[in-house]
């Protein structure tokens, strides 16, 4: 078992608060990712969890041991890093060897454990190459490999994939997740950027200002964001926020001066909360557009038509507010058009203006 659990875990730097009280258990084999913006503190918690860094509060358990003050070598962990950070002097083989070697493992069971890790990695063919005959995803390959030939309980990687230009990133992802669902190992994963969370952690952990925001599947994550923060960094576009006007009585909002009906339960749980202004979170692939006044729908204006393959990117403008808006590539809809925009209800998420946090 290779469950890890963080209990109350701190890490202050000066009077920076890098990582403060957080709580998170990643279940042995699960592919956990901290993703947040630079400077959250996802980075110092993976420090924290490999043994890098000291912690100034709280506990860290791998597999039901207390490793919070032992070293690194003792905590059956293996690492890879943003920077590539092979060995140049050493051959792809002996980079991929040199964790089972300092291990002392025999001879011939590093022979079988190189090879076949170098396998999984389709690098087989470049194990008597030196680094610096190798491509940029060639080495993070090595790099990943030679993580993987210790046979760590854990897995911690730091941005492995950020060095890598877009293309190769897209293939090394893929690669990853094929690796990693066929190892079952646990892992934990730091990124600042979305699609990657999105697309390989079975859990996301938002990380602000040092503690988590939501943890939560990458769907929940993207369909019912937990507050303000949350919606705006996931999603390319991210998710779009107007000022909304509770109605007293009817089971209506208003919105950009226009009244939008919504289901009476929804009316009533709103107003339950006293707030008389809530933020509408509505993703812009959850919008209809339509090219006349129909019932349900707000008036808007066409800005900006970007014409992105699969759809059309539409920038509307909308009672003093920009919105995002997916159209067919084959819609009618032009810059300075009028235009009429459709929520999906039930894909609206309510949000306090205030503190940012999900009302339902």
């Amino acid at each position: 078992m290779a469950e890890i659990r963080i209990e109350n875990l701190s890490k202050i730097f000066g009077k920076v608060k890098a990582v403060w009280e957080v709580d998170l258990i990643v279940h042995d084999r699960e592919f956990v990712v901290l993703l947040g913006p630079s400077g959250c503190g996802k980075t110092t918690l993976l420090r924290c969890i490999a043994g890098l860094e000291h912690v100034d509060g709280g506990r860290i358990f791998i597999g039901g041991q207390d490793v919070t003050d032992l070293p690194v070598r003792r905590r059956r962990i293996a690492m890879v890093f943003q920077s590539y950070a092979v060995f140049p002097h050493m051959t792809v083989f002996d980079n991929i060897g040199f964790g089972p070697h300092m291990q002392r493992m025999p001879a011939a069971e590093i022979q079988e454990r190189v090879h076949s890790t170098a396998e999984l990695l389709h690098i087989e063919d470049l194990l008597d190459r030196y680094p610096a005959q190798l491509s940029g995803g060639q080495r993070q390959r090595v790099a990943v490999a030679r993580a993987l030939a210790v046979q760590a309980e854990v897995l911690l990687m730091d941005e492995p994939l950020s060095n890598l230009d877009a293309l190769l990133r897209l293939e090394m992802r893929a690669e990853l997740k094929r690796l990693l669902g066929e190892l079952n190992t646990t892992v934990v994963y730091v990124t600042h950027d979305q699609v990657e969370a999105l697309s390989l952690g079975d859990r996301i952990a938002v990380m602000k200002d040092g503690h988590f925001l939501q943890v939560d599947t990458p769907m929940n994550i993207y369909d019912r964001p937990a507050d303000h923060f949350v919606g705006a960094f996931i999603g390319n576009p991210p998710m779009n926020f107007l000022t909304a006007r509770v109605v007293d009585e009817d089971a209506k909002v208003s919105v950009a001066g226009k009244e939008l009906s919504i289901a009476s339960d929804v009316a009533n749980r709103l107003r339950s909360t006293g707030k008389s202004t809530v933020l509408m979170g509505i993703r812009s692939e959850n919008i209809e557009p339509i090219d006349e006044p129909t019932e349900g729908a707000l008036p808007g204006q066409v800005l900006v038509v970007e014409p992105l393959g699969s759809h059309n990117l539409l920038t509307v403008e909308m009672g003093g507010a920009t919105i995002k808006v997916n159209a067919h590539p084959d819609s009618p809809f032009r810059p300075g058009q009028d235009i009429w925009l459709r929520p999906i209800p039930e894909k609206i998420r309510w949000m306090d203006r205030e503190t940012g946090r999900a009302l339902i």
